[in-house]
């Protein structure tokens, strides 16, 4: 049977002294480190091959499958690694544990780390692209759709957070058509299936969710319809991030992470209907759209899309220049990034498998 705890293993006192600094802010980690069982030497690992993995997404969602299939299907262990999947509260406290020494690699959106990159030097460098479009879809009802730019003008949007990626996605949908993104209102909203009645009742014109909760909506609601920001916007792509630090200290555990991620997406990439790759997910996790056979095949369908960029033969995880530097344009243009940075020196393809700098 599945198990319904989406931690990996039982939470030991390092671990929850661990759990515990990273709630009350990177500010207490300096003096948590040595309680962790971290290193900064080792950006994170305890020397035995442990880690954390800092996750923004929450746990309970296939956005998170090539980490959740990373640790059920064993390809951390088969490279050596003991990884442990912690959430944190979105990308601004990722980066900002990361930089701490919590835990030596996280997932963010191209567009958070343009951003940050972009109004001061960091730290930082992405190791890897996973998605190359958009993770995100805009619910909305057929009765007033969001199939273009124009359309949202003037409608208020949910997301998930004030300024957050979602958000700036909206902003960038807008700019795409040469809309003032201050036209369109944003409301902190949730992001679950539930969120679908506040549109159905007018309160907003559509809301931020992930692929996959996007599909449970649509099979629930008839007048449900969704919008890939991919379609218009080119730097909504995610990546694998790490301190330079950290890269120049422990290249071995991230060039270990990313052959293990590397393995678990070829999983499913090879894994044509997704039979062997879901049941291995769920003989140690469970949640709903996991459990849902329809909704997990469809939602890992996009997804393969989005990892493969729709060509499976292609390498994996790496960055391409030109679509980097055209997304990193795109948010100069649409003033969400400030121009004159160095964003080829943003990203390093050295750490991956069969790949060159």
């Amino acid at each position: 049977m599945p198990t319904h705890s989406l931690t990996p293993r039982a939470l030991s006192r390092r671990a929850f002294l661990r759990n515990s600094a990273l709630v009350t802010g990177a500010a207490a980690a300096g003096t948590l480190l040595t309680a962790c069982g971290s290193s900064s030497e080792s950006g994170g690992g305890d020397g035995n091959g442990s880690m954390t993995y800092l996750s923004i997404l929450p746990l309970e969602t296939l956005a998170m499958a090539p980490e959740l299939l990373g640790v059920a299907g064993g390809y951390f262990a088969k490279h050596g690694l003991d990884v442990e999947l912690q959430p944190v509260k979105g990308t601004a406290q990722a980066i900002q544990t990361l930089i701490s020494g919590i835990g030596p690699v996280c997932r963010a959106g191209q567009i958070d780390l343009m951003t940050t990159m972009s109004e001061s030097q960091r730290p930082l460098i992405a190791i890897g692209t996973l998605y190359r479009g958009s993770g995100l879809r805009i619910l909305y009802s057929k009765s007033d759709p969001l199939t273009k730019p124009e359309d949202f003008v003037g409608k208020t949007i949910g997301v998930p957070s004030e300024g957050g990626t979602s958000s700036k996605v909206v902003s960038l949908v807008l700019a795409s058509g040469g809309f003032d993104p201050a036209e369109t209102p944003r409301q902190v909203t949730g992001l679950t299936p539930g969120t679908f009645n506040l549109v159905q009742q007018g309160r907003i014109g559509g809301y931020v969710a992930s692929i996959d909760t996007s599909n449970i909506v649509l099979s629930q609601h008839e007048d449900a319809g969704v919008f890939d920001p991919g379609t218009v916007v080119k730097s909504d792509s995610q990546v694998y991030l790490t301190t330079t630090e950290v890269m120049e200290k422990d290249p071995d555990t991230l060039k270990a992470f990313m052959a293990a991620i590397r393995d678990s997406i070829a999983a499913f990439v090879a894994d044509e209907n997704f039979d062997e790759t879901i049941a291995k997910l769920r003989e140690q996790y469970s949640f709903a759209t996991l459990d849902d056979d329809v909704i997990a095949r469809k939602s890992l369908g996009i997804s393969r899309e989005l990892w493969t960029g729709g060509d499976p033969n292609q390498p994996l995880l790496v960055t391409h220049e030109d679509a980097w530097l055209a997304g990193y344009q795109e948010l100069v243009d649409a003033g969400v990034a400030k121009p004159g940075g160095d964003a080829s020196s943003w990203f390093d393809n050295s750490l991956l498998p069969d790949a060159k700098a």
